[in-house]
């Protein structure tokens, strides 16, 4: 494995140029981008519809071709999904990323295209690694293997000639063979559909690897290593896995998690997290400098034209978007990508704001609606209003105001949803409502019942009742009182949570 290690070294070290080259010419690199697109995409319905043959310029893009959200789009999607050719992307569509998220479905799918999965997926991949081991030149993290723990596969629900599934599941299936040599667990282990067994199997199959990186959400993460540790007896995953060298995190915040994985999962200054954002839609950015947590170069030549929008203008139906040349530091943007995946200028749910310029850095803000995500289960505003009114109308119960955040997960404990409500009128059966509550988050929200599954990540929503004028006081104390104030109803950290418990509590 030691003749592996040099010699991938060597080949990932071939990649740095052009990374440099895209760091220093970022408008040139898009530009490019942007001209293959739309040649492509003139070949299609959507190009012909909206007269891609006339588009000469960035300009004339965005003034022919409108912003578009998931709802926009779907109508196309859903002729793609059933078998028909060249609408959104001239090659054929066998693939589909299936995530959570729309306000219209309980899950929604993202065609992947084989360019995207090449020049996207497959090379955000090998880039991840070369600027690893551009930070970390002496790495013998290829003399081991690398562990992903993925979804799972599906037949389309609209026909048998294409597959849905997570995206991870999607690009492991699509792995060239060297590709899986060097990973752990097998592929059939790594798809296998029902999550308790595939943990067990995991956890049984790569306790006995060398095992020196991880690929994967935290949460995941933490579930298949409390296995590990309940399988071997061993007091850390550093006595199974001596070896362990990189943890590379994507998906969720991983800072509520960052000093459980330092001080106890993995108790070594050795061990080192490096941070991507990739996403159904592709893949975006990549941790270059591992001194600075948080912040990821933007890979600007993998197939994506990158547009963003200020934030206060996101919920336009006509804003004006920026190109990567025109955008400022520590500003806010809503993310709009066009990509080589048939999504034109599709905004995809995302806040980011700009660490550096040239190189263009950043850091992912937040989502443009509220949300919890601290699991990878994506519940945003509308999930939440849908469950609590089924709870509400079920048991005779009248909503005055509330908020809910997460209980992260820790020292071998799941985590789960909190919540803080006020009843104008209370329910007739408290044990109902918090029972429809979860089940209604459950049936409307694929990646929430993924997380809900035995309690393996998450456990039954944790729900507090307060009383009348709770969060009128709460406002009020705050300064947030008036119109234009709204309580927030979901949050992606317990800063709101950890607030109005307090307070009610010195009451």
């Amino acid at each position: 494995m030691t003749f592996l290690n040099t010699t991938l070294k060597w080949l990932l070290q071939r990649r740095l140029p052009r990374i440099e080259t895209m760091m220093k010419q970022p408008g040139a690199v898009q530009q490019k981008v942007f001209n293959q697109l739309i040649r492509a995409g003139r070949r299609t319905e959507w190009g012909r519809k909206h007269n891609y043959k006339s588009i000469r310029s960035i300009q004339d893009f965005q003034q022919l071709v409108p912003v578009s959200s998931y709802e926009d789009l779907f109508p196309y999607i859903e002729r793609v999904m059933k078998g028909e050719p060249k609408v959104l992307w001239p090659s054929p569509v066998r693939w589909f990323a299936k995530s959570s998220g729309t306000t219209n479905a309980r899950s929604k799918f993202i065609p992947v295209t084989t360019e995207s999965l090449d020049e996207s997926h497959f090379k955000g991949g090998k880039d991840m690694m070369a600027l690893y081991i551009a930070n970390n030149p002496n790495s013998r993290t290829f003399e081991g293997k690398g562990l992903s723990i993925g979804g799972s596969l599906h037949q389309n629900p609209y026909g048998s000639n294409s597959a849905a599934g997570d995206v991870s599941a999607v690009v492991m299936k699509n792995l060239p063979s060297w590709a899986q040599f060097i990973r752990t667990p097998s592929i059939e282990v790594a798809l296998m559909d029902e999550w308790e067994s595939k943990l067990e199997r995991m956890a049984e199959t790569t306790s006995q690897e060398n095992v020196t990186s991880i690929l994967g959400t935290p949460t995941w993460g933490l579930v298949l290593i409390d296995k590990i540790l309940a399988r071997t007896g061993k007091a850390n995953i550093l006595e199974v896995w001596p070896n362990f060298e990189l943890l590379v995190h994507g998906a969720v915040n991983f800072q509520p998690y960052r000093e459980l994985f330092q001080h106890q999962i993995f108790p070594s200054k050795s061990v080192r997290y490096q941070e991507v954002y990739n996403a159904s839609e592709g893949f975006f950015a990549i941790q270059d400098d591992l001194s600075r947590v948080g912040e990821m170069l933007l890979m600007l030549d993998y197939g994506i034209f990158y547009e963003f929008i200020p934030a206060h203008d996101a919920d336009q139906p006509f804003p004006k978007t920026l190109t990567i040349e025109e955008v400022e530091l520590d500003k806010n943007y809503a993310l709009v990508v066009s990509t080589n995946g048939g999504l034109w200028r599709y905004k995809i749910g995302d806040t980011i704001r700009f660490t550096s310029l040239y190189p263009h850095r950043l850091k992912v803000s937040g989502r443009t609606k509220h949300f919890i995500n601290a699991f990878g289960e994506e519940v945003i505003v509308e999930n939440a209003e849908a469950a609590i009114t089924r709870a509400s109308e079920a048991t005779g119960a009248v909503i005055a105001d509330y908020t809910a955040g997460p209980v992260y997960m820790g020292n071998g404990t799941s985590g789960c949803h909190e919540w803080v409500i006020e009843f104008a009128q209370e329910p007739h059966d408290q044990h109902t409502f918090n029972q429809l509550l979860d089940e209604t988050l459950r049936q409307i929200n694929s990646d929430y019942d993924a997380k809900r599954y035995n309690d393996m990540v998450l456990q039954r929503p944790r729900i507090h009742v307060v009383p009348r004028g709770t969060f009128y006081t709460w406002m009020k104390q705050r300064g947030k009182l008036g119109g234009q104030h709204k309580v927030p109803r979901l949050a992606n950290s317990r800063e709101y949570l950890d607030d109005i418990l307090g307070r009610v509590l010195e009451l």
